[in-house]
C-alpha cells in the first residue's frame, strides 16, 4: 500500500466517525483500502445485523453500501463534500449466514461529474462471492 493509499484510509476512517448520522458507526465498517474512485470495506456480521430468519438483513447490506459508495467519491474529491442519494438499486443475490463472519464492499466511482456521481458497489460474502450488487447516483451539493 503506499502512502497515498494510507493517507485516504486514515481520511475515511476519520469521516465515519464525524460525517455520517451516528447510527451508521453501528455497522462497525473498517475501510480495508482506498484508491482514486474506490474503496474496500468490511462489515462486520453481528447480531444487530441477522433477522429472525438467520441471515444478515437487506437493509444493513443497503445502508453499507450507500456509505461505502459516499466514501468512493470522497476519494475522487479528496474530502467531504455535501452529497445525497439519488438512486440506490440493490439486487440480493444469495443470503449472508450469521456465522459468516463478514461482508466485503467494493465500492468503484463509474462517472463523475459536475453535479452528479454513478457508481457500483459488490458485496462479496465467504470466497468473495457475490451477495449482492448495488448501483447507485449521487447530487453532489
Amino acid at each position: 500500500m503506499d502512502n497515498r493509499s494510507a493517507a485516504d484510509i486514515e481520511m475515511l476512517e476519520g469521516a465515519l466517525a464525524r460525517v455520517f448520522a451516528p447510527w451508521v458507526g453501528e455497522l462497525g465498517l473498517k475501510v480495508l483500502e482506498a484508491r482514486a474512485g474506490e474503496v474496500l470495506l468490511a462489515l462486520p456480521v453481528a447480531p444487530r445485523h441477522v433477522h429472525g430468519g438467520g441471515v444478515m438483513c437487506g437493509q444493513t447490506m443497503m445502508a453499507a453500501a450507500d456509505t461505502a459508495m459516499v466514501l468512493a467519491v470522497m476519494t475522487r474529491i479528496g474530502g467531504f463534500k455535501p452529497m445525497t442519494t439519488v438512486q440506490l438499486q440493490t439486487t440480493f443475490m444469495k443470503p449472508v449466514p450469521a456465522d459468516a463472519g463478514q461482508v466485503r464492499l467494493l465500492a468503484r466511482v463509474l462517472r463523475m461529474g459536475k453535479t452528479l456521481a454513478f457508481g457500483e458497489i459488490e458485496l462479496l460474502g465467504v470466497n468473495d462471492e457475490l451477495v449482492a450488487h448495488a448501483t447507485t447516483t449521487y447530487a453532489l451539493l
